[in-house]
């Protein structure tokens, strides 16, 4: 769960710390090179405001990822002009149990974001759901997209080509296993097809600030009443 609360932004339109993450991203969205890190205190953040060089931070002006499947550099996951940047999460609580997941769509400067949840459901669902609804509700299909995640079990899944195999054996694995999720797996893989899209892991709960705000989107859905089935779940 997220616990970050101040965004420390050292080089930006407007520098200093900020107590929400609308404000803070007012200022670095669109913003070359700009420098910025999350802190769960704010004497934690005014520690790295004095010398920010001195550990990793978002929108450092890093190089972008050294591959789809590995983990995007801090600095290459702020958004661009000209394409669609979404983040997404999803987990479920005691795993299966109440899930959630959460999506923020950016282009442009316009920012959606997307929730829901399941009584009962697993953590992996939730990471698939998450970009399934926004590859659902994506509006510029004829852009260039790039959607970050924390999960390497739908990253790795989509990038290395395992779900398309499995769909292609009959949703069996190498080991000759059943695929698990077929019925999430097979409707991401059409919404992916036609789309000129880039997949890319972050870790999660490390100062990625969008990453950390689709995590209190899905764990708010979760703890909701009357949730609703999750039908494709085996128990």
């Amino acid at each position: 769960m997220a616990t970050k609360k101040f965004y420390a932004i050292a080089v930006g339109r407007k520098p200093g710390i900020y107590e929400n993450w609308p404000d803070a991203q007012a200022q670095v969205t669109g913003y070359r090179g700009a420098r910025f890190k999350g802190f769960a205190d704010r004497q934690a953040a005014e520690a790295w405001m004095k010398a920010p060089g001195a550990g990793p931070a978002a929108g450092a002006g890093r190089g972008a990822a050294r591959a789809s499947t590995g983990a995007a550099a801090a600095g290459a996951t702020s958004p661009r002009d000209g394409e669609v940047t979404i983040y997404t999460d999803g987990g479920a609580r005691f795993n299966p149990g109440p899930g959630g997941y959460g999506v923020v769509q950016i282009y442009n400067g316009e920012r959606k974001e997307l929730t829901g949840g399941y009584r009962l459901t697993t953590n992996n669902r939730m990471e698939l759901m998450g970009c399934i609804v926004a590859l659902r509700n994506l509006e510029h299909r004829d852009k260039p997209v790039t959607l970050y995640s924390d999960s390497r079990y739908v990253v790795n899944g989509i990038c290395r080509g395992w779900a398309k195999k499995w769909r292609q054996n009959g949703w069996i694995k190498s080991d000759k296993k059943p695929a698990v999720n077929p019925d999430l797996w097979a409707e991401l893989l059409d919404l992916v097809a036609g789309l000129n899209i880039t997949f890319k892991w972050v870790k999660g709960h490390a100062g990625h600030p969008l990453n950390e705000r689709c995590d209190k989107l899905a764990v708010a859905s979760a703890a909701q009443k009357d949730l609703p089935e999750d039908s494709g779940y085996k128990g």
